[in-house]
């Protein structure tokens, strides 16, 4: 049988027995002697509690919180070793400093390739007016020949020269085009430059969040229940380092019957009377009650068997009462939930609010 199995198991029977217990403790009362509009069961007082855990594998250096310690919210709690870090750290930072300046290198290299452009330009306007002048003169040199006041030679020389400036021009225009080109490889080189700083960043970024993760901090404020590792320990992944109790989420959990669950509705005024302080009641509030039996018998046949279906509901214990008088709340302490379905009902004597000390 695998482990999770087993766990499933335990947790079922757990459940199990809780509930068989809480109908215990709902049968033991006498409900007849109950006053009309009120209820009653055994309980327990529970809290919200929190794992203070390491995100990643490694080793505890410093726990800075014992066990029954009150912590706010973000306190440092505990650090990991970060040596390892800050090492990936370093290197990341060098690697982005690379890039940044390769990212300079390559701008300045596109200044320089557009600066080339302009003077491939220039020279193109240069040869085309050289051209022009040429075959003005060509033409001019043309009507000397025929009226013969020029030789052929002088005529066979501009024409080359025409031809010779042409030609000067279409190589100017061909190292122009090649000046664009170059602009645009730098342009691209410059954009994968940029792409490799981004890349540096973002690691630079998951590095010093990965280092920020190394300070383990109160995710809410509360009491340290158990301390779960030592310092030198090593953790896995999600490695438990500390358990919270979150006082200002406390509540009482019962279990009642099919019948009597149906009565209850969310916001019912509840008296919680603790074993531990019976002559001062605990106003609460319910604020949950399960849509599904807890505990439901193997068969259900008969309306007896319906009633043995068990619900759990919860009593919210005002806040203020807890923030008042927080270094007395413990989880787990049993008492009695008393709970008040009519509005109207009076509560009894015993059950009248009074100052606590």
């Amino acid at each position: 049988m695998s482990a999770s199995i087993k766990k499933k198991i335990s947790a079922v029977a757990i459940v199990a027995a809780i509930a068989g217990a809480t109908w215990i403790g709902w049968d033991w009362f006498d409900q007849r002697a109950v006053p009309d509009g009120l209820m009653v069961s055994n309980g327990r007082i529970e809290a919200t509690e929190v794992d203070v855990a390491a995100k990643f594998s490694g080793r505890v250096a410093q726990i800075l919180a014992d066990e029954g310690d009150e912590v706010q919210a973000g306190q440092v709690l505990a650090h990991m070793h970060i040596d390892s870090l800050l090492a990936q750290m370093r290197e990341a930072q060098a690697q982005l400093q690379r890039a940044e300046h390769a990212v300079k290198a390559t701008q300045a290299q596109v200044s320089m390739r557009r600066s080339e452009q302009a003077a491939a330009e220039a020279v193109v306007v240069q040869r085309h007016t050289e051209l022009n002048a040429a075959q003005r003169r060509l033409v001019r040199t043309e009507v000397l020949v025929k009226d013969g006041a020029t030789t052929g030679q002088e005529l066979d020389d501009d024409r080359a020269r025409v031809a010779n400036t042409g030609a000067a021009l279409n190589a100017a225009r061909a190292q122009a085009n090649a000046a664009r080109s170059a602009i645009e490889a730098s342009d691209a080189e410059v954009t994968g430059a940029t792409s490799t700083v981004a890349a540096a960043q973002a690691t630079v970024e998951r590095i010093q969040s990965e280092l920020d993760d190394s300070t383990l901090k109160a995710p809410r404020s509360g009491r340290v229940q158990y301390r779960l590792a030592q310092p030198g320990e090593m953790l896995s992944d999600g490695g438990k380092v500390l358990n919270l109790i979150d006082l200002s989420d406390v509540y009482m959990s019962f279990f009642l019957p099919t019948e009597a669950a149906g009565q209850v509705a969310l916001g019912s005024e509840v008296r919680v009377v603790l074993d531990t302080a019976p002559h001062l009641p605990i106003p609460a509030t319910v604020t949950f009650v399960s849509r599904q039996a807890q505990f439901t018998p193997k068969f259900v046949e008969t309306a007896n068997e319906r009633q043995k279906l068990m619900f759990r509901v919860k009593a919210r214990i005002d806040k203020a009462l807890l923030s008042k008088y927080q270094d007395y709340v413990k989880s787990g302490l049993p008492g009695v939930a008393w709970i008040r379905t009519d509005p109207q009902a009076q509560w009894p004597e015993a059950l009248q609010l009074r100052d606590l000390p």
